[in-house]
């Protein structure tokens, strides 16, 4: 494609025709065959996730994040200060069969005039780790916001360090832009921040790749996978 440039000779990024600024997420749950994603409720939500986290052998799943909770009521002030503003909007993940809430995970940096949006303050408990619910509760959220929302771009960011959270968002289709360094300081550490992100060209790739790897037919009998994700996106 030729390069376009303006009067002056300069180059110019390519017209976004009829663009319009974008509705904010909706409050509303998005359930899938596994698990239904909800915007948080205190009451209803808050011991089911204490007690969802409080499994884990250890606390290593919170190195990387910016809170750490040993206790329920200081893990309820916390989700009562998010749910103060309206950015981030903070989502429980609910596990169907339980039904229980087993992980939670947020939009935040909304950007409606620019079509961007991000997730974050993502964390499973660990009987959601590794699981079609797990993944499941990602497409929720990024089908929201390409296909109901009409999002441009949709980010992932994470301590560099976090080989998992990085291996995490190339697996569901993110793509590395690079590394932000001395981004910020937590927990009294420096962190250099990875980007990641997916664009609405992307999605619909993406979209069918999900789809047909939460096909009922893509799991056995002991509900293990036929096909990687991570296939179904290349084939």
């Amino acid at each position: 494609m030729s390069e376009r440039k303006n009067p002056f000779n300069q180059p110019i990024g390519t017209p976004v025709p009829d663009w319009t600024a974008r509705p904010r997420p909706f409050p509303t749950a998005m359930t899938g065959r596994f698990c239904r994603v909800e915007p948080i409720d205190i009451e209803r939500h808050v011991d089911e996730l204490h007690e969802a986290f409080s499994a884990a052998s250890d606390a290593h799943n919170w190195t990387y994040l910016a809170t750490e909770f040993l206790d329920a009521s200081a893990y309820r002030a916390w989700l009562v200060k998010m749910r103060q503003g309206n950015d981030p909007m903070p989502h429980a993940i609910v596990d169907l069969r339980s039904g229980k809430a087993v992980g939670i995970a947020c939009y935040m940096r909304i950007d409606p005039d620019n079509g961007l949006i991000e997730v974050g303050h993502i964390n499973y408990a660990p009987c959601l780790q590794r699981t079609p619910a797990g993944t499941e509760a990602m497409f929720l959220m990024m089908r929201r916001v390409f296909d109901e929302l009409g999002y441009r771009r949709y980010e992932w960011k994470c301590d560099n360090l976090n080989k998992p959270s990085r291996v995490a968002a190339e697996r569901l289709g993110f793509q590395f832009e690079g590394i932000f360094r001395q981004a910020i300081v937590c927990k009294g550490r420096n962190r250099d921040t990875a980007w990641y992100a997916i664009i609405d060209k992307d999605w619909p790739r993406l979209r069918s790749a999900f789809e047909r790897w939460l096909d009922p037919t893509n799991f056995n009998e002991a509900g293990h996978q036929r096909r990687k994700l991570s296939s179904l996106r290349s084939s």
